[in-house]
């Protein structure tokens, strides 16, 4: 008699809860397609245009040539961690001590260690929709549930504490903010936020504040919950030197939050990466404790970008597209083209218009909508132009 042993489980389970980043899938697809000569129109990265400021660049060439190469402490060398506080209290008028500051891998990496110590098995994490694709997967593998909050693209994506309010129930751990918004660019405005912070402190709910745009509010002074000083035991500051700083590879980032979370931040961080490259460190330093005029020049051109996308989208018919507040992203409205020409959902067009168009998006699936995709705009006006373009002969064959 033969037995057959039962197939044995190759990966773990949480694993299967997360997918591939959308964006990094559609970066790889398009570098397929650049490496056998297609002229692609890039829409679809995340990123700035300009080059990382020279005298970013030159710190990290002085710690090179200081042989600042060895390990430093996990949570980030003092210098680093008080250059975070320092350059956020002067801005928000935050009160934060060094011990309150962790520096990261990247802020994806602080926000995935935040949920990861802060959510366990069965809590519920709201997330309103649209929402960066990583929310969603990383709430998931710590054993989250996801509570997704719709908003209105009529009331061009805005997140309410009226919204919020309503959607929280016994189990809510947690509250994921990301103001300006990956993909839509809404802004939470200052009567709300402080509403939404009020909210989670005195019902004890953590708030995960993705102030990754911040600094990127074109219609208003830009503002962080942080500033809420009697409410930081139940909030978590997420921030970013990758699109302040023009800085997205260098992977440098950082959280603020109360000295117990920031402990346990390092005490985890202490078995993944230990600490961030030190290189970066100082690196980070110069960006953040040095002259700001990049960053002004950046949100100026960032906002004529914004605003001459929205002008040659318009010129195509049948798209439709909120004014983004903030960030550096158009979100249009594609659902008048889906079921033509053999077109059934946002990921299909998508598709199409990066193999046939030759133009990079991101498709909406990626961010919780089935009628839209994302357009970067932080590229030339001649790629605006000639994407546009492209855009517009394709989906005129569609219909």
């Amino acid at each position: 008699m033969t037995t057959v042993a039962a197939p044995q489980k190759v990966f773990a389970d949480r694993i299967g809860r997360i997918e591939v980043s959308a964006t990094m899938a559609v970066a790889a697809e398009a570098a397929k397609l650049r490496a056998g000569g297609a002229n692609l129109v890039d829409f679809g990265a995340g990123e700035p245009h300009f080059p990382t400021p020279q005298h970013i660049k030159d710190a990290a060439i002085a710690a090179i040539n200081a042989n600042f190469t060895r390990y430093t402490v996990v949570p980030g060398i003092p210098d680093v961690r008080k250059a975070i506080v320092d350059r956020h209290a002067a801005d928000f008028g935050s009160d934060y001590g060094i011990d309150e500051a962790i520096f990261t891998v990247g802020e994806k990496h602080a926000l995935f260690n935040a949920i990861q110590i802060l959510v366990d098995h069965g809590d519920e994490v709201i997330l309103p929709v649209p929402y960066w694709v990583s929310f969603k997967d990383i709430i998931q593998y710590a054993g989250g549930k996801v509570v997704y909050l719709q908003t209105s693209e009529a009331e061009s994506f805005r997140i309410t504490a009226d919204a919020i309010e309503r959607a929280i129930t016994p189990r809510t751990r947690a509250i994921v903010l990301n103001s300006p918004s990956n993909p839509a660019g809404s802004v939470v405005s200052a009567e709300d936020l402080e509403r939404i912070v009020r909210l989670a402190h005195e019902r004890g709910i953590y708030l995960l504040l993705d102030e990754c745009y911040v600094y990127l509010n074109y219609e208003s002074k830009p503002v962080s919950a942080g500033s809420f000083s009697w409410a930081k035991e139940h909030m978590v500051v997420l921030g970013s030197l990758s699109k302040t700083y023009a800085m997205t590879g260098w992977r440098g980032g950082f959280a603020l939050a109360p000295k117990a979370i920031i402990a346990n931040l390092s005490k985890l961080q202490s078995q993944q990466t230990s600490n961030a490259t030190s290189i970066v460190q100082k690196a980070s330093i110069a960006a953040l404790a040095g002259s700001q005029e990049c960053v002004a020049e950046f949100r100026t051109e960032f906002k004529e970008l914004r605003d001459y996308m929205l002008k040659k989208l318009a010129e195509i018919p049948g798209v439709t597209c909120t004014k983004p507040e903030g960030a550096f992203y158009v979100y249009p409205n594609i659902s008048a083209f889906l079921g033509k020409g053999g077109v059934r959902t946002a990921t299909e067009l998508a598709t199409r218009l990066l193999h046939e168009a030759h133009v990079v998006t991101v498709p909406g699936e990626a961010f919780g909508t089935g009628e839209h995709i994302r357009l970067s705009y932080p590229v030339t006006r001649q790629s605006i132009d000639e994407g546009t373009r492209r855009m517009g002969e394709f989906l005129s064959r569609l219909a």
